[in-house]
């Protein structure tokens, strides 16, 4: 395999674990947000448990390959982790939904999994900042401030 073709299957992997990511914080936030509007008990319940599992078997691993991939791309191009600002931001955007996830959402299922409620905002909130963190991070993906465009201004001087 060719380094061109093994930075093409490492660069597919982290946008379709990304992708992904993006998916699972999305489809959060709107269970999330619709098990703070129920009011039976049962029907509460099965959201929290629900929001449990997107949360442990597509969160964690998904943030964790995002992160893992994201650093093997930095080892394999151009775009190095402290020398690019855009890349370092991107880093620093998956450590914090990682942590995100780790201390407020977790939490906050815990909570309304034993029944103490209070935590409906901070769910709701906690997934709001992956999604807006996630959205971000793509973003920069695409344009990468500080890179040139390649694009030439064409010059109106003779």
């Amino acid at each position: 395999m060719t380094r061109r073709n093994l930075i093409k299957y490492a660069l597919s992997l982290h946008i379709i674990v990304s992708v992904a990511l993006l998916g699972d914080s999305a489809g959060y936030l709107a269970i999330a947000i619709k098990a703070s509007q129920q009011t039976d008990p049962l029907v509460i319940k099965t959201h929290y448990e629900i929001l449990q599992m997107l949360g442990f078997v597509f969160g964690v691993p998904l943030s964790f390959l995002a992160l893992l991939s994201g650093l093997w791309l930095t080892y394999l191009t151009k775009w190095k982790l402290l020398r690019y600002p855009w890349v370092t931001v991107k880093f620093l955007l998956i450590i914090t939904v990682i942590l995100v996830g780790a201390f407020i959402l977790r939490d906050g299922m815990d909570t309304m999994l034993h029944g103490k409620g209070g935590a409906e905002g901070r769910l709701i909130y906690g997934a709001v900042y992956d999604v807006l963190a996630l959205i971000l991070a793509t973003l920069l993906s695409v344009f990468k401030p500080g890179k040139r465009s390649g694009i030439k201004a064409e010059s109106n001087q003779p």
